[in-house]
């Protein structure tokens, strides 16, 4: 079993200090900036080790935050540090103008489990307040219930096949192929000077799964901080916006009994297996016959998710599965922790510790790796990655 030991030594080796700030990079090789919901993970891992250092994870990210309450996917506090991860303009000095999945609310509210600092939960109210009602005001121009991202990177999983179809891209591609196709939409975001309606309605526009069911379970969250920070009246709206887009989920996304993706004005379904599949399962979308329907033909199937070392993050059957090809296939550790998550929420122990045993099993056999082959367990991408140390939270 890897110790725990290990798991916030390896996020102690990943840290930076800039100013009065401090902060974890996911790999001090591969990626030395900041990201969102990458720190939101260091901040529930840090939660179990050390709280201070969870609270100056968040306290880090929120020092960024744009007037108009979002929070950038990225920081770069070191500009000078050499890398071979692209060099982005984003149009803003140091920060970029899209964010990540929204876990801020989940992270804060799990250090606040830990030590019921009340004061922690008021510093930041404020700064989770603008920021998720930043994306339910400009991430929802049609009223519809549902969050938009203007950018594939905003969902977390850059190159996911989710996102082939309103790239107009071939399920079979190369990363370049994606990376390019990418790039220039940041550049037709920066035309449209990041202003979120109008570049979602002109250049690209997705309704995520994955991130409007983080969105749900953050929102249920946020309105449990408002609670205790005295804000009744927020705690109603936020709890009634997380109902509001479960009932959309249901009524836009939901198609014989998976959830997919929709993209464009007319809310059209991508129909491709990813891991998204079971997003719904964190945030409690689905009835309990629908989880065990949903178990049971795909997760279970080894066909589709259930290879030897689950979870890839693409279906096998799909004509975009590569066990190496960086979101098309591996096996990511954070993708399984919300799997994990998922299926507890429903009372499928059994199946959650299979995957909590087989990310174990992934580590002790490559190491702390960005992703890995689900087929083989070869450790892929970056090394000393941090997403490893979630297994810390699998419990």
């Amino acid at each position: 079993m890897v110790k725990t030991f290990n798991c916030f030594e390896l996020l102690k080796a990943n840290r930076k200090r800039r100013g009065s700030f401090q902060y974890t990079v996911p790999s001090t090789d591969t990626y030395p900036y900041q990201w969102l919901w990458d720190s939101c993970f260091h901040t529930i891992i840090l939660s179990h080790f050390k709280i201070n250092d969870a609270k100056k994870e968040i306290f880090s990210l929120l020092s960024k935050q744009l007037q108009n309450g979002m929070i950038p996917h990225m920081i770069y506090w070191d500009k000078t540090h050499k890398t071979n991860f692209p060099r982005i303009s984003w149009g803003k000095d140091g920060i970029s103008t899209i964010t990540q999945p929204p876990m801020l609310a989940f992270a804060v509210w799990q250090v606040f489990q830990k030590d019921k600092d009340i004061n922690f939960l008021k510093k930041v109210y404020s700064h989770l307040y603008h920021f998720y009602r930043y994306l339910l005001n400009e991430r929802d121009p049609h009223d519809k219930h549902l969050i938009g991202i203007m950018n594939p990177d905003e969902s977390g999983e850059d190159n996911s096949p989710r996102f082939d179809l309103p790239l107009n891209l071939p399920p079979v591609q190369t990363l370049e192929e994606n990376t390019k196709r990418r790039f220039k939409l940041v550049a037709q975001n920066i035309e449209c000077k990041f202003d979120a309606p109008f570049c979602m309605r002109n250049f690209f526009w997705v309704k995520d799964v994955p991130f409007n069911a983080i969105m749900v379970t953050n929102l249920n969250l946020l309105a449990k901080i408002a609670k205790q920070t005295g804000n009744s009246e927020d705690a109603v709206y936020f709890t009634k916006q997380a109902e509001d887009i479960s009932t959309a989920m249901r009524e836009l996304m939901l198609e014989d009994g998976i959830f997919y993706s929709t993209y464009g004005n007319d809310y059209k379904k991508i129909k491709v297996k990813t891991w998204a599949i079971f997003a719904p399962l964190f945030a409690k979308i689905m009835s309990p016959q629908e989880a065990k329907k949903l178990v049971a033909d795909h997760l279970l199937n080894k066909d589709e998710f259930w290879t030897k070392f689950p979870v890839p993050t693409t279906s096998l059957k799909e004509p975009s599965f590569d066990p190496s090809g960086f979101w098309r296939g591996p096996a990511w550790i954070g993708t399984n922790w919300f799997i994990y998550k998922g299926l507890l929420n429903y009372g499928f122990r059994d199946e959650a510790e299979e995957i909590k045993k087989s990310s174990l099993a992934l580590i002790q056999k490559s190491g702390f790796r960005e992703y890995f082959n689900p087929l083989t367990g070869e450790g892929l991408g970056a090394q000393n990655f941090t997403w490893g140390a979630l297994v810390t939270d699998m419990a």
